[in-house]
């Protein structure tokens, strides 16, 4: 079964964005790096295979309890087993872990955040989470990498956010902050109604802004590891081609191909 959490998994299936960046790390870290995005696939689909809170709740403290028992030696579940000779190898602390879970935690909830600071911090908590694990694999452990690989990270989760985020108001989730939504003379319940999903676009702007201020926030920081900037970059195009449909999310999921993906992957390794 541990097989099955190898690259390429559910995580990094072949022609997503995981996958390429992945793809291009060093061929020694692929299993690695592979098996903590599947952590984080796993810990995150707690949300949509379990309806009720309670119970989703205690799906995730599972996990979190899986995570001492990792850290101790001691995995049960097979991708903790393959998990657990990447913690030891590369010295990878705990806490990154459970701010992921964290965040799926706060999502169970429903916990909106209040404003754009406590946006950017729910982004980080996510990706930028899984980015300060992944630059750790590539053997970086300074403050000032890690910051920026949080921030990158945080970057490609807004990203994400604006994509989906017709799908997250007709389920019932606003991909805005509280503050923002109260300024709008908008519930999260309202924004799911198909009269104001229409104007997501305007509503969008200021977020699509905020992303691209992230990406340049990282950037000034110290140069990343490949598979991060392959990452960055296939979002980077991602938003772009969100704003040239005018973020005309509402009613349609708007992507890249895998051949535009692996272009983008490869130029971005060649730098």
């Amino acid at each position: 079964m541990q097989a099955e959490w190898r690259f390429p998994n559910r995580a990094t299936p072949a022609g997503s964005s995981a996958y390429y960046s992945v793809r291009f790390a060093p061929a020694p870290l692929r299993h690695d790096l592979a098996a903590l995005h599947a952590w984080r696939h796993q810990v995150r689909a707690i949300r949509h295979e379990v309806s009720d809170p309670g119970v989703a709740r205690l799906k995730l403290q599972w996990w979190r309890a899986e995570v001492g028992r990792t850290f101790a030696g001691e995995p049960r579940h097979p991708l903790s087993q393959v998990l657990a000779p990447a913690v030891e190898r590369h010295r990878l602390p705990a806490e990154p872990f459970h701010r992921i879970a964290d965040r799926v935690e706060a999502e169970i909830l429903r916990r909106q955040p209040a404003d754009e600071t406590e946006l950017g911090a729910a982004c980080e908590d996510d990706l930028g989470a899984l980015f300060e694990l992944l630059a750790r694999c590539h053997g970086r452990g300074e403050p000032e990498t890690l910051g920026a690989a949080r921030r990158l990270g945080g970057f490609c989760a807004r990203v994400y956010l604006i994509r989906d985020s017709g799908a997250l108001a007709r389920q019932g989730r606003a991909p805005l902050p509280a503050d923002r939504l109260r300024a709008l003379g908008l519930s999260v319940q309202a924004l799911g109604e198909a009269e104001h999903r229409r104007r997501l676009p305007e509503l969008l702007a200021p977020a699509a802004k905020a992303a691209w201020d992230t990406q340049a926030a990282a950037e000034q920081g110290p140069r990343l590891p490949a598979s991060l900037r392959v990452r960055a970059r296939i979002l980077a195009a991602l938003l772009a081609e969100l704003e040239r449909s005018g973020l005309a999310v509402g009613e349609q999921r708007i992507g890249l191909t895998p051949l535009r993906k692996l272009w983008l992957a490869w130029r971005e390794a060649q730098r």
